[in-house]
């Protein structure tokens, strides 16, 4: 197929071409190819080299519009883009088993962990997938879901090396829930945390797959680093600030501002230096998290190749 047209046929696969945004899209699309012919020949050489990268990208041709778009972090460059969806897709096909990674890039998911909620929300659930409108900000999502697929929390990533050629997790963006009772969703759960903040617990499951792949580091995006600009509001006050949270939890400052570094493991506080009246409610969160640990750890090993 000449290829001109192979970048045709791959923007029909990504595009609605009867929307008419989409269909602008779709122009650019195929004009960016265009100008970067040698570097889109690659990438496709690249999901062509295996049955298993074929079929991920039947399923989530996204990868061949994401080097062409200002995706994942800001200022990031084509070929920033093209290494970091080889690594991560050679990464998941190097330690997962065929099948899971199939299931992470189709309607299926893997899951990680379960609590039951109430007679209203029935129960929550952790899974890791991806879907196509994560793709602006990483290549897999850890989610924690409620029975109607409606998401309460997520956080979107990819796996690469960093500069010192370490494995690494790349957090993109940390999202929570958009629906008209958002408050008093996120209230219900916390409570049911033991008083543990929803944002906490994603990004503590999301360090506990990072520990269960053996991943050396965790990177996350800054307000600086963040692809767009949706976080920020017209009057240019943040609507969330990625910084702040990152040091809250742990983090501190890289050489380059975009990204600050994340501890793979929550410090927890002492007995010591909890007052005694919370004593309880803490034991109680920390027998939580030490379940979700366990449930992550055994659902990542029963998914990896032997």
């Amino acid at each position: 197929m000449h290829t001109a047209q192979r970048f045709v046929e791959l923007g029909k696969k990504i595009y609605n071409l009867e929307n008419m945004r989409e269909a602008h899209r779709f122009a650019v699309f195929v004009t960016r190819c265009s100008f970067n012919a040698r570097k889109m020949k690659e990438i496709i050489k690249f999901f062509e080299s295996s049955d298993l990268l074929k079929n991920v990208a039947e399923n989530f041709p996204y990868v061949f519009e994401q080097p062409t778009r200002a995706f994942f972090y800001h200022n990031s460059t084509f070929d920033e883009r093209i290494r970091l969806i080889k690594e991560h897709m050679m990464f998941l096909k190097s330690n997962f088993k065929p099948e899971t990674v199939i299931d992470l890039y189709s309607d299926n998911s893997l899951k990680l962990w379960k609590m039951e909620l109430d007679d209203e929300f029935k129960s929550m659930e952790l899974v890791l997938r991806m879907e196509p409108g994560q793709r602006k900000e990483g290549l897999n999502a850890l989610m924690l879901l409620l029975p109607d697929g409606e998401p309460i929390y997520q956080i979107i990533f990819w796996i690469a090396r960093d500069k010192l050629g370490d494995w690494s997790m790349w957090i993109g963006a940390m999202q929570g829930p958009n629906m008209e009772d958002a408050k008093e969703v996120v209230k219900k759960i916390t409570k049911k945390c033991h008083a543990y903040r929803t944002k906490n617990l994603i990004l503590y499951a999301t360090q506990a797959v990072a520990r269960a792949l053996d991943i050396r580091k965790i990177y996350a995006v800054t307000n600086e680093g963040y692809y767009a600009n949706n976080h920020v509001r017209s009057d240019r006050k943040l609507k969330t600030s990625f910084s702040d949270f990152w040091i809250e939890a742990g983090g501190s400052h890289t050489d380059d501002p975009r990204f600050d570094s994340l501890p793979l493991i929550e410090i927890r506080k002492s007995v010591e230096e909890i007052p005694t009246r919370k004593r309880a409610t803490y034991r109680r969160r920390f027998a939580l998290l030490d379940e979700i640990d366990s449930s992550v750890t055994k659902n990542i090993n029963n998914s990896l190749l032997n």
